[in-house]
């Protein structure tokens, strides 16, 4: 199935375990913020926890072409590393924190276009001033988010998930009590509402950042990896940090741009419909984000193999990730049908009339149940692809596909009037096309071939 020529190696599956593990528990730190962040707000009222998904859509549309570009951080490192040019590795960060800084213009410039876009979506007035309100707070963290996802990738390259995982935690001790007592007033502080929950995420983002800075300096990785003779620009590696790079990024802004279109749509049905989204993708994330440490794994081992022309070991790799991916995605594809109800009444508010919103939440928990095994088939394969460079692909197939699902929803939503459970059912067909998509394009040998993957390691 898939070229992967049924091939199991104990070792290649512990190795991938090993990257992996650190990087779910690491990718759960943010689901689990995002998720806490979404609960106190549901604790206010249903305008809140609508507001923080729309302002945290919002947000991670305006910088998330950078997040896909510096995250392939992790790739080009694992190339490098796998080539034996283990030299290279810390000027991939060098590169990124060039980048970063010469992004700040274009950062500021997005963040004063996209503050605006709320008031055209239908939205209710209040809810409008909390998503400009959340939006703006969290994009002031902005260079600081996209700096820790090139120094992060660095790390998961290299094959050291675990500090990737440590710092995240880190990061996530900080931000659940401090959002907290920030939110709801505790300890002295007044109750600053999602101004609170917008704060609370910068000063985490701040910390497990100077965290990883403390990791980079450090005597053992400093020498090993030459990293005080990589700070200067080295055009051929930006050169090709940009190339494979940039694919990811556009690949990823558009993707974002769709469902966040897609999303501020179907909060246009009211706020009822809203918070039904709200609390399906919130269960969404709590089981795809950590399939995306899994995804982070198979960039780096791929990437690895690449590097070093071992496509045999590249074979292993992908029967181990789709065995784990498979595995983890029937348990809750089972879990989210059988307990939808209970798992929608976790966001039930302490009072008012949450009927409507149980039942919309209810029918759209058997979709996600419906599309979580595909998630599965997405990430691996994508990870598999990234790893090996085929990014412009992937770009043209999956932006392809987003874009058409939103026509299609536009045309359910806005010109043909369709419901909201229609409107869903088109969303989760989407899914499972890009993953059928993705699995022919795995099962082809295009991406392979010796020629191609020569070009990818050139500089």
């Amino acid at each position: 199935m898939l070229s992967l020529h049924r091939n199991f190696n104990q070792q290649t599956m512990a190795e991938l375990l090993r990257l992996a593990l650190p990087m779910v528990v690491s990718q759960g730190t943010f689901a689990v913020m995002i998720f806490t962040d979404r609960y106190f707000m549901s604790q206010i009222d249903p305008a809140h926890m609508a507001a923080a998904l729309g302002g945290g859509v919002a947000s991670f549309f305006s910088f998330c072409f950078f997040i896909g570009l510096f995250s392939y951080a992790n790739a080009l490192v694992a190339q490098y590393l796998g080539a034996g040019e283990a030299e290279k590795c810390p000027k991939v960060v060098t590169q990124g924190m060039i980048m970063t800084v010469m992004s700040a213009p274009f950062l500021t410039l997005i963040t004063f276009l996209v503050a605006g876009i709320f008031e055209g979506m239908g939205h209710e007035p209040a809810q409008v001033d909390l998503e400009r309100t959340y939006y703006l707070i969290l994009m002031s963290g902005v260079l600081i988010t996209v700096a820790k996802t090139c120094i992060s990738s660095y790390f998961a390259g290299i094959g050291r998930t675990h500090v990737v995982m440590i710092c995240d935690l880190f990061g996530l001790v900080i931000n659940v009590p401090l959002c907290y007592v920030m939110v709801f007033g505790k300890l002295g502080f007044p109750a600053l509402g999602i101004v609170g929950a917008g704060v609370s995420t910068v000063v985490s983002t701040v910390l497990a950042f100077l965290l990883f800075i403390a990791f980079y300096f450090a005597k053992e990785h400093r020498e090993k990896f030459s990293v005080l003779r990589s700070f200067s620009l080295d055009v051929k590696i930006l050169r090709r940090y940009w190339r494979l790079g940039f694919p990811s990024g556009l690949e990823l802004f558009l993707n974002v741009a769709a469902f966040n279109l897609f999303l501020l749509m179907f909060q246009s049905y009211g706020v009822a419909e809203g918070a039904a989204a709200a609390i399906v993708f919130n269960w969404d994330i709590l089981s795809f984000v950590p399939m995306i440490g899994l995804n982070v794994g198979v960039i780096s081992l791929i990437g690895r193999f690449v590097g070093a022309r071992d496509m045999a070991r590249a074979n292993e790799v992908m029967t181990a990730a789709f065995a784990v991916a498979l595995a983890y995605t029937v348990v809750l594809a089972t879990a989210y049908s059988v307990f939808r109800y209970p798992l929608v009444e976790v966001f039930a508010p302490p009072s008012g009339d949450f009927t409507a919103i149980r039942e919309l939440s209810a029918f759209m928990m058997i979709g996600l149940s419906s599309y979580v095994m595909a998630d599965a088939v997405i990430l691996v394969s994508g990870g598999i692809l990234r790893g090996a460079g085929d990014t412009r692909w992937l770009m043209i197939a999956s932006v392809s596909l987003h874009w058409a699902m939103l026509v299609a929803q536009f045309f359910i939503i806005r010109v043909f009037e369709l419901g909201p459970k229609v409107s869903w059912i088109a969303f989760v067909v989407l899914v499972l096309a890009i993953a059928l998509v993705y699995a022919l394009r795995l099962k082809g040998a295009r991406w392979r071939d010796p020629e191609v993957l020569e070009r990818v390691m050139a500089e």
